[in-house]
């Protein structure tokens, strides 16, 4: 079975505040670490009620320092958000505290809302090869001997793995001239999944970092003993993804029965597009769902995502995955 990887949003319940969350975070990150997830990615957004992973090198940090063998990474930095040298030296800071262990994967989308964007950014750049431009500066700065008169301290000459991120095919075309690994969000935004994991392998160019293409996949599952239990679980993410894009981003609300039967046309088909990445069911139903989904797309590594209310509910929805990856296809 190929690696299996968690990504945390470290989401905030309805009801309940950030400082809950990190602590869930770092509970499934050990737990996650038990059961032998290769890595643990936190993502950066900005502005949402639901979402408690804005500082996401500082909450890294927090989730290595409690772990002691996972990978733990962001998936991603949203690189235009900052400059290319304070990314260097948070990540040089965090690799030398946690040798080793850290990745890092760049995106280029805001993470947030264009007024967001601006209070982050100060200003809105619409060059389209900044983001290019930003990656390779930024993977000099990590050069054992870099070009730049500027240099990162700590961050010159350590290894830490630069992953490009991406939902469209830009993303995998940046990937595939630099020789790096690609991480395509199939998890929320799966229309353009085939044609990015394709482009990226035919024009893929080998580097130091990178012999050959390496795609990693979000994927969403939500796993119960049940398929009736992960159904109902499974409607938190729904309701908030509706909301998120209906432009009422909101806390990750409880779980609703029979929530996909009261949405409209509309809602509908933003649901089934989603879902069209992702497992719900008890074990059975999702390892079928994983294994289609992996022989379809030949994916070199999962990346898991379960957005469940109930923190017991979500640790064993993983619990339930790393049994699937652990036990060899029939």
């Amino acid at each position: 079975m190929i690696p299996f990887s968690v990504l945390d949003l470290s989401p905030i319940t309805q009801g309940s505040t950030a400082a809950q969350s990190f602590r869930n975070s770092l509970d499934l990150a050990q737990q996650a670490e038990q059961w032998g997830f290769q890595r643990y990615w936190l993502a950066e957004h900005h502005g949402m009620p639901g979402i408690a992973s804005a500082a996401t090198a500082v909450l890294m940090g927090h989730v290595a320092g409690g772990t002691s063998r996972i990978r733990v990474g962001a998936g991603g930095i949203m690189l235009p958000n900052h400059s290319p040298l304070v990314i260097a030296e948070q990540f040089g800071t965090l690799e030398s505290l946690y040798p080793g262990r850290i990745d890092l994967g760049l995106g280029r989308a805001p993470g947030s809302d264009q007024l967001t964007a601006r209070a982050l950014r100060r200003n809105l750049s619409s060059d389209a090869d900044e983001f290019p431009r930003d990656v390779v500066e930024l993977m000099d700065y990590f050069a054992g001997t870099p070009k730049n008169a500027v240099r990162a301290v700590p961050g010159a000459g350590l290894n830490v793995p630069i992953w490009i991120l991406g939902s469209s095919l830009f993303g995998a075309q940046l990937a595939a001239a630099l020789g790096l690994p690609y991480a395509f969000a199939s998890h929320f935004a799966p229309q353009y999944m085939m044609q990015a994991i394709e482009l990226y392998r035919a024009h893929f160019k080998p580097s130091a970092t990178l012999s050959k293409p390496y795609v990693m996949l979000g994927f969403n599952v939500f796993a119960a003993d049940t398929d009736d239990e992960a159904a109902f679980r499974a409607t938190s993410m729904q309701q908030a993804f509706v909301n998120l894009r209906s432009g009422r981003p909101a806390p990750l609300p409880p779980p609703l029965l029979d929530y996909p039967k009261r949405v409209g046309p509309a809602e509908k088909a933003l649901l089934d597009s989603v879902l069209s990445c992702a497992a719900i069911g008890a074990p059975d139903t999702v390892r079928a769902a994983l294994a289609a989904f992996v022989e379809r797309t030949g994916a070199d590594e999962l990346m898991i995502t379960s957005q469940i209310y109930d923190h017991a509910a979500r640790l064993r929805s993983y619990e339930i995955t790393a049994q699937l990856f652990a036990q060899p296809a029939n």
